[in-house]
């Protein structure tokens, strides 16, 4: 049983520090003392319908709850070092508002923080809306599904991830992600996942200038590619694509099957993977496809 805290409001530092086995309900850290770190290294503690207004308040916590709660833009840097987390029906809206945290569930959020969820290990977010900016940036064990997402520099450096029914318009995603899978998706943006390893994209729609460059082992499973121009630059992949391909520039190794490509550029000794035309997602090659002379 958690001791319940109701209709309390705490603005001292380190209000409820270091405390055990409670419930807060309809709570507010808010207040003129301007006081930090409210619950730092806390166990078992839940909060439902609580206002969090001042900063650092979840830091070392462990058996984290947070239902229907609103984390404002001065709650800065709110959950740090903290394991087991459980956020539902919240709105994230602090900087840096999850670090260097594990074993965090992320259900029906909506998350408008810069720098959100860096260096955490093991992640399930479901259903959120997120506006950030260097988003999930070296994190591990991800697991996401109807995510949708807008910003900048988002899930460069992670490892290990599957990525299902999302929506991602955000430049320079995934660059140096390792063993990613992202399946049934949008993806929207410049330069997407230069410099990945092991990333497979299945069933997706990618759009975007210069995407899936300088990849290593990288996969393409019945992806559509629109308005995308210089693809593939330097990287080693097999693809199936059901849409024409603006152009695709200097890959190094691999097949990538195609239903029409405007240009085709190898200009380099090291490009050596093989074009191949092959019909679109309908079954059927485009009447008016282009076929440039070096596809074979």
């Amino acid at each position: 049983m958690k001791t319940l805290i109701e209709n309390k409001i705490f603005d001292q530092e380190r209000a409820l520090y270091a405390s055990e086995g409670i419930m807060l309900k309809k709570c507010a850290f808010d207040g003129p003392s301007d006081g930090e770190s409210a619950l730092k290294e806390s166990k078992n503690i839940m909060l439902e319908g609580c206002f969090c207004n001042l900063r650092y308040p979840f830091w070392h916590d462990v058996n984290l709850c947070l239902h229907s709660c609103e984390l404002t833009s001065k709650c800065r840097a709110a959950l740090w070092y903290s394991t087991h987390i459980d956020i539902e029906d919240t709105k994230l809206h602090g900087i840096k508002a999850l670090r260097e945290c594990s074993n965090v569930k992320i259900r029906n959020c909506d998350i408008l923080s810069p720098e959100f969820g860096w260096s955490v290990r093991g992640i399930h977010m479901h259903s959120c809306t997120v506006e950030s900016e260097y988003f999930m940036m070296r994190s591990e064990n991800l697991s996401f599904s109807n995510v949708k997402m807008k910003g900048k520099y988002s899930f460069q450096y992670i490892r290990n991830a599957v990525f299902d029914n999302c929506q991602f318009d955000t430049k320079d995603a995934f660059w140096h992600a390792e063993n990613v899978t992202v399946k049934n998706s949008v993806l929207k943006g410049e330069y997407l996942a230069w410099y990945s390893n092991g990333l497979t994209l299945v069933n997706c729609r990618i759009e975007g200038t210069q995407p899936l460059c300088y990849c290593q082992g990288l996969k393409l499973i019945d992806c559509e590619m629109v308005n995308t121009d210089l693809c593939f630059e330097k990287s080693d992949v097999e693809a199936k694509l059901t849409t024409s391909v603006d152009s695709i520039k200097n890959p190094r190794s691999g097949k990538i099957c195609v239903p029409a490509v405007g240009e085709v550029i190898m200009s380099i000794p090291d490009a050596k993977a093989e074009i191949i035309l092959c019909p679109d997602k309908d079954g059927k090659y485009p009447k008016n496809g282009k076929y440039p002379k070096n596809c074979a």
